[in-house]
């Protein structure tokens, strides 16, 4: 397959994104979107359908689609559309009536765009200033961490080409190498290029898996992929896994869902996925101004010998994206305390499972009941500001007191840190414990 609009799609490969390129409308100098009329409304028809017919995964569908489109045109539908945009949103709205293809559209093509196409190829200056651009953006890993517990937690919102952004993957995977679970944050990954799945998937397994494979209608072929027998680094075969979806996670980042769920690698939390399971190419007629994303294969998983179109991923512990990130976190944290061999180890554990719990379902208590805890004991000093309690030790920074229990507080900014009032026979504050992660405590009685 020749390079084309990689603004538009991921080579040989699933659609990386709708990208704002490919739907944007075009403008006149002055303003005006750009007029379509009867005979260029009838040559777009034209030319989509016989691509539809030519490549289109399913033929039976695509003949569908031209009947459909072509009664709309002669049943003057579309005479009253006079703007080119309207126009192929119009008619991406009646091929998906027929093939709920969310891969399937038709877009204007702006003409800054346009006017780098060689034929249906981009220059070289074109595919290098495309390339600086996936730099610049760090080839879509946004982030990278390793949370208390030892849980290794990574957010990429692209598989971009393994040939260019592998190196990043595996620096991201290596910094990751030790870690006890690792969640991976798909929830804002729209999809791109199975050679990213491949790279990436291969560090999750000791030997070689087939992993998926592609069925493209117009050779009537089958191209298998499997995991890699070699990768840079460490593998994190025996790692516990977690990823976050939610309905954005599309395409090849569904596709990187459904393989691990169904070899059973991987927990799969948030919301169903989009739906998307087929890989599509771009045609771009230049002389309509249009461009047009055109499956022509689908996805085959090697355990279930289907795939996820139409219907997304339905994920093991479903919550809202919002939560999505704490359920993970707090299912690797418990999963991890009932494998822990040793009592330092599982009180670690214990203690963020606690801390995270209190953030997921937070304590309250009124204004009377804080006041309570205002003080000085010893070098440490605890007032009440604003509606919240502030703590402070000497001469170091206040931090803010949040409840996790009647007696009991953290400090957001001290994950290894946790405040306790101990009371006296008669039920009055009498002392502050600052407990620590690693079961140190300390204490300072109340100065009356």
């Amino acid at each position: 397959m020749k390079h084309r609009l990689t603004l538009l799609l991921a080579i040989s490969g699933l659609l990386l994104l709708v990208p704002a390129v490919f739907g944007q409308v075009v403008r006149r100098a002055g303003g005006e979107s750009l007029t379509v009329d009867s005979k260029m409304q009838m040559e777009i028809i034209d030319s989509i359908s016989y691509a539809l017919n030519e490549v289109y995964v399913f033929p039976d569908v695509a003949k569908e689609m031209e009947k459909h489109i072509r009664k709309q045109y002669k049943d003057k539908v579309y005479k009253d559309i006079i703007t080119l945009d309207q126009f192929v949103q119009k008619l991406t709205n009646d091929l998906l009536e027929i093939s709920h293809d969310k891969h399937l559209g038709v877009r204007v093509v702006p003409p800054e765009y346009l006017n780098r196409l060689q034929d249906d190829t981009l220059s070289d200056a074109e595919r290098l200033r495309q390339l600086e651009q996936q730099q610049y953006n760090n080839f879509a890993f946004k982030k990278i961490e390793l949370l208390p517990g030892n849980v290794g937690y990574l957010k990429f919102d692209g598989f971009n080409e393994a040939l260019h952004a592998g190196g990043t993957a595996i620096a991201a995977l290596n910094f990751l190498a030790y870690c006890d679970a690792l969640i991976i944050d798909l929830r804002e990954n729209g999809g791109g290029s199975p050679s990213m799945i491949q790279l990436i998937t291969s560090y999750f397994f000791d030997e070689p898996k087939h992993i998926n494979s592609f069925y493209v209608r117009k050779e009537d072929s089958i191209n298998q992929f499997w995991t890699q027998a070699y990768v840079s680094g460490p593998r994190l075969s025996d790692v516990d896994l977690y990823i976050l979806t939610s309905s954005y996670t599309f395409s090849a980042a569904e596709e990187f869902t459904y393989n691990l769920k169904n070899m059973e690698r991987a927990t799969i939390v948030g919301e169903t996925t989009g739906g998307g399971a087929h890989p599509v190419d771009i045609r771009i007629f230049k002389n309509l101004k249009v461009g047009m994303s055109l499956p022509f294969g689908r996805a085959i998983n090697p355990i279930t010998g289907t795939n996820w179109e139409g219907t997304g991923i339905e994920p093991h512990i479903k919550t809202t994206n919002e939560n999505a990130y704490n359920a993970a976190y707090l299912e690797a944290l418990k999963k991890l305390y009932e494998k822990a061999a040793d009592d330092q180890r599982k009180n670690i554990l214990s203690w963020h499972i606690s801390l995270l719990e209190s953030k997921i379902n937070p304590y309250t208590l009124d204004q009377n009941a804080l006041n309570e805890f205002v003080g000085i004991y010893g070098p440490r000093k605890v007032t009440f500001e604003h509606g919240n309690l502030y703590y402070q030790r000497e001469n170091n920074p206040g931090y803010k007191l949040i409840p996790m229990a009647k007696d009991k507080f953290y400090i957001a900014e001290l994950d290894f840190f946790q405040v306790l009032f101990e009371r006296d026979e008669t039920g009055k504050i009498d002392r502050i414990t600052g407990l620590y992660d690693n079961g140190r405590s300390d204490s300072n009685l109340k100065e009356k």
